[in-house]
């Protein structure tokens, strides 16, 4: 069996402590085995790293090379082993999250500093993005999504729901007046995802039954926040998740319409995650924490 990482490691410690005796102690073997370790390496190399004589052992020019070159190869392999860590021992290392906009803003961000004052060891890296995300492509640990699930192979872990409000501006009804009924959307200027074009209706319980409405408007965003903001500023009617505008719903910035007409629809949201049988304990950890700390708004 190739053990080549086994045999730099011994070539190191007879370098450091100068005898094969000294570096068996440390590594806790026979100084026969030291000296055939290096005789492997030193075949294998094709050059004498060791000079040995009855009194001292010495490096040789290629040994001194040898050592340069390797001792920040073997520090590093121990530091990327380190930096995973067993899944008993406390969390450390970089976990990178990849979230919508307005989950982020409204419900992530808000609880991270708790996430690092139990666990001052995880690095957390955090992009938020309303475009869908490879996991793998992206480097990401965590990507947690709003809506129906992709077959992507992926483990979901349910955080909770979010049911849907239509909203506006109270400057914006004031000037254009307040839709009593889903078919006066047609007057209005509706906000749209422009990565949802395929999605032009919106769901209304009309006469019992719900009814899929044709809406339309002049402004397309990026983003759930964008769209959020752009409703704030009086630039048209938005229809968002609850748990997005209900700081703005509790202020007055902007108003619930057509509440009557709500058919109670939601969706729910999920954390996904590549599943190995050992998950890293810095991911296991947030997603525990997650459990406990996150609170989605749900049907009000």
């Amino acid at each position: 069996m190739d053990n080549r990482f086994g045999e730099m490691q011994i070539f190191l410690a007879v370098a450091q402590g100068g005898s094969f005796a000294s570096a068996a102690k440390a590594l806790r073997l026979t100084p026969s085995a030291v000296s055939r370790a290096v005789a492997r390496l030193e075949a294998r190399l094709g050059a004498q790293l060791v000079s040995r004589t009855t009194r001292a052992l010495a490096l040789t020019a290629e040994g001194e090379v040898y050592r340069a070159r390797v001792a920040g190869l073997v520090a590093e392999i121990d530091e990327v082993e380190r930096g995973f860590g067993r899944v008993d021992e406390a969390p450390r290392g970089p976990l990178r999250i990849n979230a919508s906009v307005p989950f982020g803003t409204q419900c992530l961000l808000p609880i991270l500093p708790r996430f690092q004052a139990l666990y001052p060891d995880v690095v957390v890296n955090l992009a938020l993005s309303d475009t869908l995300v490879d996991l793998v492509e992206e480097r990401a640990d965590i990507a947690i999504r709003i809506g129906p699930l992709r077959d992507t192979g992926l483990k979901a872990k349910k955080l909770g729901r979010s049911t849907m409000a239509v909203v506006a501006s109270p400057d914006y009804l004031t000037e254009r007046g307040e839709p009593a009924h889903p078919r006066d959307l047609s007057a209005h200027s509706c906000l749209q995802f422009s990565f949802r074009r395929s999605v032009d209706t919106w769901p209304f319980l009309i006469d019992g039954a719900v009814a899929q409405r044709p809406v339309g408007g002049a402004f397309l965003g990026n983003s759930g926040e964008v769209v959020r903001l752009m409703a704030r500023a009086g630039g048209g009617i938005a229809r968002l998740g609850r748990f997005h505008v209900s700081a703005d719903l509790g202020s007055g910035r902007l108003v619930e319409i057509l509440r009557a007409f709500n058919p109670g629809d939601h969706e729910d949201i999920h954390a996904l995650y590549v599943g190995h049988q050992r998950l890293a304990s810095r991911i296991r950890a947030f997603l525990d924490f997650l459990d406990t700390h996150l609170r989605l708004a749900t049907a009000q």
